[in-house]
């Protein structure tokens, strides 16, 4: 069976989870040709690890030909780098959701990947439901209707530190960190809202859905409860993760589901 050649973009935390899994025979599918990254020592030594090409720049790491590149770069670097990516005849698997927060890119990387018969994957992240969240979205808007999507997060006020939402008062009692839409939130937080985005992708869109962020003191990792409702159905999906381990690990299973003969949606 011939494999597909993957390359990673981002060696950092998450690029090591799906090179992790490469070396651990867990992507089978799969041959890892190359990786780069913002920080040349990062990809040396993932490189290092899987056997592969470490390349000094996007450029060299495309000459390879992947079939398909996994990015875990960030979304200023996904914004930089997917028209090339898909113009150069490689599929994309994306964990920086929240830049498709942005309409206009988020149009271009559509025209682009039709135009060229490439796919973009978007990666679930640290939530899920998605099957779920958009089939109640569809049979609200067959019946004329909009759902109501909600978004709600808690996190602790550490991971809130340096952003325009921080407050020193959050140390000492739960407070709301913000209100508003997902299309807000990530241009306050673009580096921490990703998986709202996500979600309201495969619903209603960032524009229509409602998010709430709540500083817990003491709190480990995040909560994140996604609720959708419209046409007589509701679903209500909650999910918690104690580190940001679970948005690499949705990366690999996302790789492994594309590669089975057998698809979940």
């Amino acid at each position: 069976m011939n494999k597909k050649k993957m390359a990673v973009l981002g060696c950092g935390y998450l690029g090591g989870i799906v090179v992790q899994a490469y070396t651990q025979g867990l992507l089978k599918d799969y041959e890892l040709v190359g990786v780069t990254s913002r920080t040349l020592a990062s990809a040396q030594k993932l490189a290092s690890l899987a056997g592969c090409a470490c390349c000094p720049d996007m450029e060299s790491l495309l000459a390879l030909n992947p079939d398909i590149v996994v990015e875990t770069c960030g979304i200023p670097g996904l914004r930089a780098n997917a028209l090339s990516i898909l113009e150069r005849g490689a599929d994309l698997a994306v964990i920086s959701i929240g830049a498709f927060a942005d309409q206009e890119f988020k149009a271009q990387v559509e025209e682009a990947a039709a135009r060229l018969g490439r796919k973009v994957y978007l990666a679930s992240g640290a939530v899920g439901g998605f099957d779920v969240l958009s089939t109640i979205t569809l049979m609200t808007r067959a019946a004329g209707a909009e759902p109501t999507v909600t978004f709600h997060t808690h996190k602790s006020p550490g991971s809130l530190k340096g952003s325009p939402v921080y407050r020193p008062e959050m140390e000492a009692a739960e407070a709301q960190a913000f209100q508003g839409t997902a299309t807000q939130a990530i241009a306050l937080l673009p580096t921490r809202v990703n998986v709202a985005v996500a979600a309201s992708l495969a619903a209603a869109g960032p524009d229509r859905t409602q998010m709430e962020i709540t500083s817990v003191p003491g709190f480990i990792g995040d909560d994140h409860c996604i609720t959708v409702e419209g046409a007589g159905a509701k679903a209500v999906v909650d999910i918690y993760s104690d580190k940001s381990a679970i948005a690499g690990w949705s990366l690999v299973a996302l790789l492994r589901n594309l590669a089975s003969p057998l698809e979940l949606h």
